[in-house]
């Protein structure tokens, strides 16, 4: 060491060293938190996801069995009891087959935003379809890509979820769809909500059924009720 030279530090080599592995541990332990938190989530919803199927599997063959005012025919052959059975037999079958993760990598700050997006749209859609069933009760009349059926007796239902949108229900399933596919991000959650988006195809056929059924109700409660989206504020109010 020459004269008047100070010696070089050498804390600060060992310093940085030593923080490397702390912060390892630290994304460890945070990796940790958010695959437990995932797979609580995705439990949970599997178990609420089934229950819902449960529940609007039963409504739906409890509701072909009731008498139709309005029928058309590819509604007649699709709802048919052994051709549901059938269908929903080849969706579950499907589904299987292709719960397959996507070739995907989240990082931890992916998967702590699919999870804060993902859980309230998944668990949101499943209430708000759960809301729009039990509001229909007996009106709940299941429809196909194939054609449009209506209960006899049936009356315009404005009430519940429907006094805010005008397709409660499909609203809920593309919700759903958008969420099961941020929680799971499998194949068949990537297919399904492809598909789901094809309901607004279905729901503008439903509509121009409903509006040949009742006539000026449904008019007016189209020209009260939007479609998709509530309306919020002024509009709102005035019943625009």
């Amino acid at each position: 060491m020459k004269p008047g030279v100070p010696p070089a530090p050498t804390g600060g080599v060992a310093l940085g060293a030593s923080s490397v592995p702390e912060v390892a541990a630290t994304g460890s332990k945070i990796a940790m938190l958010l695959n437990a938190a995932e797979l609580w989530v995705r439990t949970l919803g599997t178990i609420a996801c089934m229950a819902t199927l449960t529940i609007a599997l039963a409504a739906m063959f409890v509701s072909v069995r009731r008498p139709a005012s309005r029928e058309e025919p590819g509604a007649r052959f699709a709802l048919w009891t052994p051709v549901l059975l059938a269908a929903t037999i080849l969706f579950f079958a499907a589904g299987a087959l292709l719960w397959r993760p996507l070739p995907i990598h989240a990082p931890p700050w992916l998967q702590a935003a699919t999870l804060m997006v993902g859980g309230p749209l998944f668990f949101g859609g499943l209430a708000l379809y759960l809301w729009g069933l039990f509001s229909l009760g007996r009106m709940f009349a299941p429809s196909s890509g194939f054609g449009v059926r209506v209960q006899a007796a049936h009356r315009l239902i404005a009430t519940g979820p429907y006094a805010h949108v005008r397709h409660p229900m499909y609203l809920a399933v593309i919700a759903a769809a958008l969420g099961g596919l941020l929680l799971y991000r499998t194949w068949a959650a990537l297919c399904f909500a492809v598909i789901m988006f094809g309901l607004a195809v279905r729901a503008r056929r439903e509509e121009r059924v409903l509006s040949q059924e009742f006539g000026p109700e449904w008019q007016a409660y189209a020209s009260r009720v939007p479609a998709w989206l509530p309306r919020f504020g002024r509009g709102r109010r005035s019943g625009a």
